[in-house]
């Protein structure tokens, strides 16, 4: 079935298409383009228009710099300097009468450098068959959205994604959706996004649960921010303000970031940790879009009223030291060793730990340990002691064993877009991984699909006694947190917020 079909929106009336089972509509304006006085302002709401918008092609994605090792680079590209009208959304829905379905937003990631809805690999088709409405939107990302710009509000990709929240307020009745029933969900950088969510004001009432898949745990103070983007504007001979930027090609500024990112690792000393992480950009904690970071906030009950489901995939950092030269030099991992670990000596309490793993194994695990699992895993303690329900669990299961379960599996398996043929295709996959993936996939899609409908995805919450946790295998199992050795490493540390180093 191909159909064309037309709803009326706040704004005005938008044509979409059935694409058996679902009805899918692309590239509907949410806010208006920021472009001039706009470029690094808060987003507008959409402005009314006359007569019919097609909505059956994806909008303009927004500017972001061609990175071939990225982890979304399958449709990437090349800057596009022509993002007039980049902050858009889709909805994918199975049903457009009035059915009242659960509403999952979802929140890519991509290091706050990329940001692509047409990515194939996030095609809500398959997720929204199973029952729900799909919504996904475009947020400016990189100089644009997250650099500390003097003159623009912070935080301005999550402002974006702020602003189509309301939309989905507005609007997703009419689609099919349920207002009151919205669950984000987002992983990577869309994780630590929702994790931000949940103690934001303006955040507010939007959404009635939340899904934080693999959450990078850096949020940066305004000083160190600064400093950064200070460093990016003077690889173009200017200044961090929106005088100077303004003025600049979005191409200019992804390449000056390019640059800045190439020789991050030289500004540990200054910069500290954030200096050894795949990106310059984090949310900033500027004490007003952002009040604080949101391990404290949840935990004296910013978020009690938000139903929580927050993992990790068990190899996380898999991900970028599989690749090919990707091998850490001795001085880089002397480097995280130094900065990343919880005590003054991370190589020993990690040789410690873990008496039988190689240097490069253990560099692997602290990476994976500071980066995602652990500001996880402590932001479900934090939900636990804020009095509000929360859920974890721990992808464990992989196709291959170059990757293991790394960064990003989860959003792959939850989409249905990677497919048996792929997985047998590998060149290291499991004898029987294609026979699994449906399996799998299907396991987490059901839960996760129960969670944004009943607020319970299947499972007993979490408590700090108990740790019981969902663990996906080729047969999903309920268990005490896995990662129990990391676990012990980290219990006394705080997360927090990211500074200059002193």
């Amino acid at each position: 079935m191909d159909i064309e079909h037309e709803i009326r929106t706040a704004a005005g009336v938008v044509r979409g298409r059935w694409e058996s089972p679902v009805a899918v509509f692309r590239g509907i304006r949410y806010a208006e383009p920021p472009v001039g006085a706009r470029r690094f302002a808060a987003p507008v709401r959409a402005l009314r228009w006359d007569g019919v918008r097609d909505a059956r092609e994806f909008g303009p994605r927004v500017p972001q710099a061609s990175n071939a090792g990225s982890v979304m680079s399958s449709v990437s590209g090349s800057t596009d300097d022509g993002s007039e009208d980049c902050l858009t959304l889709n909805v994918w829905s199975p049903d457009l009468g009035a059915a009242k379905l659960p509403v999952m937003v979802w929140i890519q990631g991509g290091t706050y450098l990329e940001n692509n809805t047409a990515n194939p690999h996030c095609d809500g088709a398959t997720l929204a068959g199973a029952g729900v409405v799909v919504v996904s939107m475009n947020y400016r990302v990189g100089v644009d959205g997250f650099a500390h710009i003097t003159g623009a509000p912070d935080n301005r990709g999550i402002l974006d994604q702020i602003a189509a929240l309301h939309w989905v307020q507005d609007n997703i009745a009419a689609f099919g959706g349920d207002p009151a029933n919205v669950t984000v969900f987002g992983q990577s950088a869309g994780g630590a996004a929702i994790a931000a969510l949940l103690v934001m004001p303006r955040a507010a009432g939007l959404f009635r649960r939340a899904i934080s898949q693999s959450m990078p745990g850096t949020y940066f103070t305004p000083q160190l921010a600064a400093a950064i983007s200070t460093t990016i504007a003077a690889q173009l001979g200017v200044r961090a303000t929106i005088s100077d930027l303004v003025r600049l090609p979005p191409r200019a500024l992804t390449d000056a970031t390019t640059a800045v990112i190439t020789k991050m690792p030289e500004f540990v000393d200054v910069w500290g940790p954030m200096a050894l992480t795949p990106t310059p950009f984090s949310p900033v904690v500027d004490g007003d879009v952002l009040p604080c970071a949101p391990w404290s906030a949840v935990a004296g009950g910013a978020a009690r009223k938000v139903d929580l489901l927050v993992g990790h995939t068990r190899d996380e950092f898999r991900l970028y030291t599989s690749r090919p030269g990707s091998e850490p030099s001795p001085a880089r991992m002397t480097a995280a060793f130094d900065h990343l670990g919880p005590g003054a000596d991370g190589d020993r309490l990690y040789r410690t730990a873990y008496p039988d793993a190689t240097r490069s194994q253990r560099f692997e695990l602290l990476n994976t340990d500071w980066l995602f699992r652990m500001p996880s895993l402590h932001l479900a303690d934090a939900a636990h002691a804020g009095g509000g329900p929360v859920w974890l669990y721990e992808l464990a299961w992989s196709f291959n064993s170059e990757q293991g379960a790394s960064h990003c599996l989860d959003f792959l398996l939850l989409f249905g877009t990677l497919s048996p043929d792929e997985v047998r295709a590998h060149r290291s996959a499991h004898p029987n991984a294609a026979n699994e993936i449906t399996r799998v996939a299907q396991h987490m899609r059901t839960d996760w699909v129960n969670f944004a409908t009943t607020g319970n995805p299947g499972w007993a919450p979490y408590d700090p006694q108990t740790r019981t946790t969902r663990v996906y295998q080729a047969e999903p199992i309920i268990q005490p947190y896995p990662e129990e050795i990391s676990r012990r490493i980290w219990s006394a540390h705080q997360f927090g917020t990211l500074d200059l180093a002193r």
